[in-house]
């Protein structure tokens, strides 16, 4: 390790109140002697941060901060990615991903405040979060000194860890009832699930497991239908309510995991070179990626459509490497945001058992003309005898090749 322990007088720790964080500010005190301040983010979680604070303060922390983030996350973080339909290898939508950067940028903008030397996260050694963090806080600061615990102690294991707990009269919640086997992260785009039975690719999710929607088969038998309005590429009403951004993506999420939408159960290839799998309930932003190519469909132009799929997994990709604070997501940043100048308009869902139908979809800035685009009598807007040069236009190589072909086998 790099980090000459006398120098750090002061920590900013992004904190949970559970179990690991509470054991690394410990740590922190007694391994460098120094003054933590904690950092609890509010990101729609739904968990109760106040608790966070009492153990902090009984902890010996003066400098504790607990900050309601929701709408700048959703804000300035889940709507600029879903307006770039933005999904990781087909299938994840990035819940976990795309909150790391705005964490890491108030880590680095705390230990400004407060005159910290350092920053210290408790993500594991093996997973993607620490390269999220530090990624965002060296962007942001190319100088901020970063302690990662699980890479320096020797507490390898959870009994390790309870021991030191003991050691250290830290407090362990014993919660009512079977502790869950998963490893779980949540915010107000998703929640995740990983570790216990789920490290067996072979193994279903138990039933019991999901938290936030119930399964298809015990959806409603009745249909639920939405009216998403678009302005720029983001949703600014559901049913005709002006909603904030985060009141959008928490009326979805409520709304979509009634009706049994979001649940996935993958295996990916994680930024550290393993394979990982995980389960991802993700009910709002689900309807959301629908409900964006819906009104993109009608008003994007066809090139503008195909290069934004084009782009997007290299986007996607940008996004769960960590480097969101990067100057080639800020670049594909500004072409994504340049082509939503004119996606304006409605889109109408249908809800049913786990599946996201469009239904409808307008906007006064179409580029869907029925007058063309019709099968009856179109008045002359479209001469569909135009399209034989057109098509021997582009036959003309193909049929280069077939009659070299043909010259080839005959000679032969």
């Amino acid at each position: 390790m790099s980090t000459n322990k006398s120098e750090i007088k002061k920590v900013v720790l992004a904190y949970s109140g559970g179990l690991d964080t509470s054991i690394i500010l410990k740590w922190l005190q007694e391994t460098y002697n120094c003054e933590v301040v904690t950092f609890t983010a509010d990101l729609g979680q739904g968990e109760e941060l106040e608790p966070a604070r009492v153990k902090a303060e009984s902890m010996g922390v003066e400098e504790i901060y607990i900050e309601d983030l929701r709408e700048e996350f959703v804000s300035e973080y889940v709507f600029p990615m879903f307006r770039a339909n933005a999904i990781y290898e087909g299938e994840y939508l990035l819940g976990t991903s795309i909150a790391r950067p705005l964490i890491a940028k108030r880590l680095v903008e705390i230990a400004a405040e407060t005159g910290a030397d350092a920053i210290s996260h408790g993500a594991t050694g093996k997973g993607n979060d620490q390269v999220r963090f530090e990624l965002g806080a060296y962007a942001l600061n190319p100088d901020i000194e970063v302690i990662a615990p699980w890479r320096e102690w020797e507490l390898g294991s959870r009994q390790s860890l309870l021991e030191y707990a003991e050691k250290h009269d830290i407090p362990v919640e014993m919660k009512r009832g079977k502790e869950s086997p998963y490893s779980m992260d949540a915010n107000l785009l998703h929640i995740s699930y990983e570790g216990g039975p789920l490290e067996d690719p072979w193994n279903e999710p138990a039933a019991e497991m999901w938290r936030w929607s119930v399964s298809p088969e015990q959806a409603p038998n009745e249909a639920t239908y939405l009216e998403l309005t678009y302005e720029k590429g983001d949703v600014v009403a559901v049913d005709g309510k002006k909603m904030t951004p985060a009141e959008v993506l928490a009326l979805l999420n409520k709304v979509g995991g009634e009706n049994g939408i979001g649940r996935t159960d993958i295996v990916e290839n994680r930024y550290v070179g393993m394979k990982s799998r995980g389960a991802y309930e993700t009910p709002g932003g689900s309807i959301l990626l629908k409900g964006h190519r819906a009104i993109e469909s009608i008003t994007l132009d066809g090139g503008t459509a195909h290069l934004k799929d084009e782009i997007m997994p290299r986007y996607a990709e940008i996004i769960y490497n960590g480097f969101w604070f990067s100057p080639e997501r800020e670049m594909l940043q500004a072409a994504i945001d340049h082509s939503q100048t004119r996606v304006n308009g409605k889109v109408r869902l249908r809800l049913y058992k786990g599946n996201i139908e469009v239904v409808g979809r307008e906007s006064k800035e179409t580029l869907f003309d029925e007058a063309v685009a019709t099968f009856e009598e179109d008045q002359g807007a479209y001469n569909q005898a135009d399209a034989e040069g057109f098509i021997k236009l582009n036959a003309l190589r193909l049929r280069t090749v077939a009659r070299r072909n043909q010259s080839s086998q005959e000679k032969s």
